[in-house]
């Protein structure tokens, strides 16, 4: 097949990442999601841990007090002491999202891939969303918890994604213009949403995308 990239963001609940492994397995094309920031370590010499905590941490306390940096590409050597710096640490897994990108077909979900590669010809980008009582009916599968409480949660990660959208590429993360495709999984169903992402893929890129 051609090596096209798809780029999957979700909100919460809405099965974007469900419908990312089913689209990759169908497909038989390599699917990306916390993988990235291993790949990341082992490039870097970071330890994973370090992503993963800095993550964490902005899930628990925001940006609200970090100023926008909207990723340009630039990466921080690893002689700077900014070198495991937030947003260097961002960069560095752009730095693999592109090769991903560069090097063969995949679905990649989150981190802003969608803006990472937006210089890209060979990308499809795809923003999953659903009505309230499908996300809530969704979440509430993985996610043990009451009604108010699972809304909360919901909101907080929700609010974690859109933040993080904004911090990085200055952009609304629920912004229609940001993607190719959007696509309600509560009117469509994961199955329909995979075929909605091939169908469109073969409009963009040919009939023969996938041969």
């Amino acid at each position: 097949m051609k090596k096209i990239t798809i780029t999957i963001a979700r909100q919460y609940g809405s099965g974007g990442r469900t419908v990312g492994i089913r689209l990759a397995n169908e497909l038989g094309i390599h699917y990306y999601d916390k993988e990235l920031t291993k790949i990341a370590s082992e490039q870097s010499g970071i330890s994973e841990s370090l992503f993963l905590d800095t993550d964490e941490k902005f899930r628990k306390k925001g940006f609200l007090k970090t100023p926008i940096h909207v990723y340009n590409s630039e990466i921080i050597g690893p002689d700077s002491p900014d070198y495991t710096s937030p947003d260097n640490l961002f960069n560095l897994q752009a730095k693999c999202i592109k090769e991903l990108a560069e090097n063969e077909p995949c679905v990649i979900v989150g981190r802003c891939a969608d803006f990472v590669l937006k210089d890209y010809d060979n990308v499809l980008s795809v923003f999953v969303h659903a009505p309230h009582d499908f996300l809530m009916e969704q979440a509430g599968k993985v996610q043990p918890l009451k009604e108010k409480e699972l809304e909360k949660f919901c909101a907080r990660e929700d609010k974690f994604r859109a933040d993080y959208y904004k911090h990085h590429t200055g952009h609304d993360w629920t912004d229609a213009m940001n993607y190719d495709l959007c696509l309600d999984s509560g009117k469509l169903g994961f199955d329909k949403c995979v075929e909605a992402i091939k169908a469109h893929a073969r409009v963009r890129f040919g009939e023969d995308v996938f041969d």
